[in-house]
């Protein structure tokens, strides 16, 4: 299996990264957000992210 960073050899101390520099640079990608899943309309999302949040906590009961 060869380094998903720089395709070198992997390490099994640091699978399946071959060094802890390229386990840090992956990391340091998913901490700055290079990974994350690009949206098309992201007015959506936010409206979905706080219908979501306003419903937390409101339970219905019956009447």
């Amino acid at each position: 299996m060869s380094c998903p960073i720089c395709d070198k050899e992997s390490d099994a101390k640091y699978r399946p990264f071959c060094s802890r520099r390229c386990a840090d640079v992956d990391l340091g990608r998913w901490l700055n957000g290079s990974y994350a899943v690009p949206s098309s309309d992201p007015d959506d999302a936010d409206a979905l992210a706080d219908a979501a949040r306003d419903g937390l906590g409101q339970q219905k009961r019956p009447h």
